[in-house]
């Protein structure tokens, strides 16, 4: 068994471990009981009632989360003419067609999100096992593959978060980080848990929303009692 250090230690001795807390609770301490002395990231796993093996079980999409995740992605856009001056216009990081796809078949990485036109999904498609694998592939029904270039990088710079479930019929996602504050946190999660109810797929039975857990980079798990999460977008 791996040993914690004695600030993980002090953290989970703070938490009940089989309380489901409401969300205000749970946002404050992952706040309160923060382990590392860097800002750490602010993590959520939801389980959902879907079955991931199903394709109309698959809950994939994106969301803009209000306070965005406190880091800020790397924009790559693949595009031609005017729309690659548009894509650097509006803030790329990176933009262009040929170059940047040799430069990617030669080992090139240093990119977090990529987008690109239509007319350009022929030559991407060539490097889709690079990019695939690791989650980069512009994808339509994520809108990273359109000509309205400059929108969603505004998007994607301001907050734009892809995710998607996984086998195990759960979503991982960063909602922040801790010096956010609870209040950034909580909204940041709403959104998130919004976007999902909103995705609940019309085979899904049963509970849908069947766990949430909340923790810090460095921290212990903090469970959320999904119903409350209901209740307070309902009221929102």
């Amino acid at each position: 068994m791996p040993k914690h250090g004695k600030l993980y230690r002090n953290a989970a001795a703070g938490i009940e471990r089989s309380r489901l807390y409401d969300l205000n609770e749970a946002a404050d301490l992952v706040v309160k009981l923060k382990c590392a002395r860097f800002d750490e990231s602010v993590d959520i796993a939801v389980r959902l009632g879907v079955d991931p093996r199903h394709a109309d079980q698959m809950v994939r999409s994106s969301v803009i989360l209000p306070h965005g995740t406190g880091k800020s992605a790397r924009v790559l856009v693949f595009a031609k003419g005017e729309k690659e001056r548009e894509a650097l216009d509006a803030g790329a990081d990176f933009a262009g067609s040929d170059e940047l796809i040799a430069r990617i078949k030669e080992g090139w990485l240093d990119f977090d999100k990529t987008i690109a036109t239509p007319d350009m999904m022929g030559e991407v498609g060539k490097i889709g096992r690079i990019l695939g694998p690791r989650n980069l592939m512009p994808n339509a029904k994520l809108g990273t593959v359109t000509f309205d270039i400059a929108r969603v990088v505004a998007e994607i710079k301001k907050g734009k978060m892809d995710f998607r479930v996984d086998k195990a019929g759960i979503v991982h996602a960063v909602v922040g980080k801790v010096s956010f504050g609870s209040e950034k946190l909580q909204e940041n999660i709403l959104s998130l848990i919004d976007r999902l109810i909103q995705l609940k797929p019309a085979t899904s039975k049963g509970v849908y929303l069947r766990a949430i857990s909340l923790s810090s980079t460095m921290g212990p798990g903090i469970k959320i009692d999904p119903l409350h999460v209901r209740g307070r977008i309902k009221a929102a």
